[in-house]
């Protein structure tokens, strides 16, 4: 069961939200009925990259759940440094001879291919419920989940 002023799970008999503090209705939480379940979330973080990651931790109940969140700033991150190597690399290829130019195609393609293959890997994860970390990534975007789990919440 869900708070269903905050999105965050509600242990079954409880009066009022641990989270928010609100109570809950007669007792009880209500059934999250029109969101997405976390692992249903978490992949469609990675589905487009760093727009679908920033939507979804902006949008309630997404933003509260900690798996979701790991994934989105995980999928931002990946984006960015995909986005950076791809600049670096090209204005290295641009530096370098013309004869290069087979090697600059190898490397991209092989690139585009370890990409797109780390970007599925992702998302088969997260819908199985993992949190599958990349080497680097994956520690910044743990920590600044974290980060937004002990800000306080702004109270109404």
């Amino acid at each position: 069961m869900q708070c269903v002023n905050c999105g965050v799970d509600v242990v079954a008999g409880s009066a009022f939200c641990a989270s928010c503090g609100k109570p809950a209705i007669a007792g009880q939480a209500v059934p999250m009925t029109s969101s997405l379940p976390p692992n249903v979330a978490g992949l469609l973080c990675y589905v487009a990259g760093l727009i679908s990651g920033i939507v979804f931790l902006v949008m309630d109940p997404y933003k509260r759940n900690h798996f979701v969140r790991f994934h989105a700033f995980q999928s931002i991150f990946l984006n960015v440094a995909w986005v950076g190597l791809y600049l670096v690399l090209g204005i290295a290829f641009a530096i370098l001879p013309g004869a290069l130019w087979s090697v600059n195609l190898m490397v991209h393609s092989l690139l585009s291919l370890a990409v797109f293959l780390v970007w599925l890997l992702l998302m088969y994860k997260a819908y199985g419920n993992e949190r599958f970390k990349l080497p680097v990534i994956g520690e910044l975007a743990e920590r600044q989940a974290q980060q937004t789990d002990s800000a306080p919440h702004a109270s109404a």
